[in-house]
This record gives C-alpha cells, structure tokens and sequence, in this order.
C-alpha cells in the first residue's frame, strides 16, 4: 500500500519535516510493509523555506538583520535545491517574512504595529541578492507589521523623504514616540527609487500568501489585522490614514496600482509593497509549496494521503493546506485523513472538501503545555488510530 505522509507545521511544537516523521512512525505500527512517501507541505506561513528546503534537498542559511522593533534578530531563509528554470539551473530563495518581522519576536506587552517595520524581510532579501540568488518566493504570515513593506523598500534601496528634504531611514506606521513622530508613513512626502538594488530588475519575486485582503478598507491590511497586532482602536484610522497616504505616493511615483489586488493587505500591506516594489506575483501559499514539491505527481497511485496542521476549522477550506491537499487528492480520487492539534468550529466545511477523517491528536484532559511538549508522541498514536479506523471500513471512515 502507498500512503503519502503530508502535513504542515503544527505550530509552536513540530515543524513539517518532524510531523511527517511522527505520522510515519504511526503508520508503521499498523503496516510495516507500507510504502510511506512523505512531503513536508506548508501554506506560505510559518514551517515554508524549511518544507520546500526538505523537498528539494537544499540549504537554510542564516543572518542577523534588524528586528520588527529596529533590534538585531537572528533570522534564516532557505536556498533550495538546484531547480531547472528557463533553461538553466537556479538556486531560488525562499524568505519567510515572519522570520525578520514576525509578530513572535515581539513581547505580548510591546506588541504594536504602529512602531514595528519590515526592513529586516528587505535585509534578507538583499543577503539572498549578493550571494547571487535571483529566483525569489516570499511566504507572507505572521507579521507584526503595518508599513506597506516601506521598511524592506528602504532596505533594499529605495529612498522615503520628509516635507523639509529629510531621508526618512526607517519609515514607521505612526505613533506616540519620537522616534515615530519623525518616520512615520504619514511624513513622507516624496519617494526616489534610484537607489533600487541594480539587481531586483532582473530578479523574480513569488509571494506566497493565503489572504485576499486589498490593502485598504473594512477588509484591509489596517482594520481587519491591526488589532490582532497590539493596535488600539483608536491607533486603527491613523495606521489606516497613513496607509492610505503612502499607497498614494508608491502608486503615483511606480506607476503601478496595486491597492485592490486581492492580497495586497496581506502581512501588513507587504503584499503591495512587493507588488509595487519589485513587480512581485501573488499566488496562493500551498499552491506554491505543491508546485515546488510536485505534489501532484508524486500522489499518483496512492492508496491515502494522511496531513494534518496545528488547527482545523471552517477557514481551513479556504487555502489552507488540508485545503489544498484534498482538492488535489480529489483529482485523483484518493481518501484523505486529517489529523489536527486542535478542532475549531465549522468542521463540516472540511468534510465537504471529501476529508474521510477528521481527528484531534488530543484525547482527555490535558494542558496545553503537555500536548506541546508531547505532540510527535501524540501525533503518532493518532496516525495509528486514523489508519486503523480507515482501514476497518475505508468508504464509511469518519
């Protein structure tokens, strides 16, 4: 029997690679003799450069750059293994943003997407740019930031000047502080995108993203994501105005419209930064990692394809990867198994997407610190008992 192991990261305590493990120790208790192929998966988020960097036998380099609060922060990207594009092999980077901009490395009492900035994620694109790379995919999840990627623009060349002439090293959202006063969004007046690194003209940018959100409105990268950042309510119309301020200036000085792309909000608005910045493509997250992984392919003549992450619930039918794993598996008609740290609410979206089973690695009573800690052991002893209950009645599991 071939069973395809494909989870993502179950966030906070097993990464992709490591769930897959725990999976296929579980289906080796049930079937010794199973052909067991596992694909380390993610969905742009938290867990990408290191599923694609398994995939592709490649390499996680790391560096120190500036943090979401202007602090140095170590932070790593992946360079994936050698991939054939237009003819000719090139070693494409993959940049998790979160990695130098994530909501993570801020203290829960300093959180605050006014003083925070994304010039760590311009940083890391610059380190990938002098060692050669030319062949970019950025996973957007995860941030702590609201700058419309002016920080990475910054970082990577491009100019941001006040009303008196001032450069502007840092643009921030806005704020209280004087640091803020004097860089925010808000005070800039004009851009120069002379000092653009020569090379991101002949560089591609892949932005793996799993929102649609424009940039501005109810729906936007201000009022829907700010406060899950810190923001006050009263900090949301000034993080909004100001947003709407320097979409005006990029958008007039590179002759790209970009505010209404869906997922131009995502990340803060770093989604339009790439957009504008450096003529980046957006796609759905998992649709990159399966692209990269040859998902497809390497699922035909499967018997089940077992994948889990952290949380199921109704927004996982919306581009998640249990999302994307089950369309795919559908085309081949192959059954999927789902294993979860935890069950949220509108589950019956899940099974609707022809999800056989839908499982907690959970059971009992039990602290959150316990199943963290525990989670490869539990995610294990699930794998076992899905296979099991699968395997009893294959058409009617779950």
């Amino acid at each position: 029997m071939k069973i395809i192991v494909a989870p993502d990261s179950f966030k906070g305590s097993l990464t992709s690679p490591q769930a897959c493990a725990a999976i296929s120790r579980g289906v080796r208790r049930v079937m010794t003799d199973a052909e067991i192929i596992a694909i380390p998966l993610a969905d742009g988020g938290e867990g990408t450069a290191q599923a694609l960097v398994a995939a592709t036998s490649g390499v996680m380099r790391k560096v120190t750059v500036t943090g979401p609060l202007g602090s140095p922060v170590d932070a790593e990207y992946g360079i994936l293994g050698q991939t054939v594009k237009q003819g000719h092999f090139a070693n494409t980077v993959v940049i998790e943003m979160a990695q130098a901009a994530g909501l993570t490395l801020i203290p829960p009492r300093q959180r605050n997407p006014l003083h925070t900035t994304t010039y760590g994620v311009g940083q890391l694109i610059l380190d990938a740019l002098r060692q050669g790379s030319r062949d970019f995919i950025i996973g957007l999840g995860g941030s702590a930031t609201n700058d419309c990627g002016c920080g990475m623009a910054a970082a990577l060349g491009v100019g941001f000047f006040d009303r008196q002439g001032g450069k502007i090293t840092t643009p921030l959202t806005g704020g209280s502080t004087e640091l803020a006063e004097v860089q925010t969004l808000g005070s800039v007046d004009r851009l120069d995108l002379s000092g653009l690194h020569p090379a991101i003209a002949e560089s591609s940018f892949l932005v793996a993203c799993d929102v649609d959100n424009p940039l501005l409105g109810p729906k936007g990268a201000s009022r829907t994501y700010a406060p899950q950042k810190g923001a006050k309510p009263e900090d949301v119309e000034l993080l909004e105005a100001n947003m709407a301020h320097i979409i005006n200036l990029i958008e007039g000085q590179t002759g790209c419209c970009v505010r209404d792309i869906p997922g131009a909000g995502a990340a803060g608005g770093l989604g339009a930064g790439l957009l504008a910045f450096l003529n980046a493509r957006l796609a759905r997250g998992i649709d990159v990692v399966m692209d990269y992984t040859h998902f497809a392919r390497r699922i035909e003549g499967a018997d089940l394809i077992i994948t889990g992450e952290g949380r199921i619930d109704g927004s996982t039918a919306y581009g998640k990867t249990i999302y994307g794993v089950s369309r795919t598996a559908a085309k081949y008609d192959i059954p999927v198994i789902a294993l979860a740290g935890e069950l949220g609410p509108e589950i019956y979206k899940v099974r609707q997407m022809g999800v056989k089973i839908i499982m907690p690695i959970c059971s009992g009573a039990i602290t959150i610190e316990e199943a963290m800690n525990n989670a490869a052991d539990l995610l294990a002893d699930r794998a076992e008992k899905a296979l099991q209950m699968w395997l009893k009645n294959p058409e009617k599991a779950g």
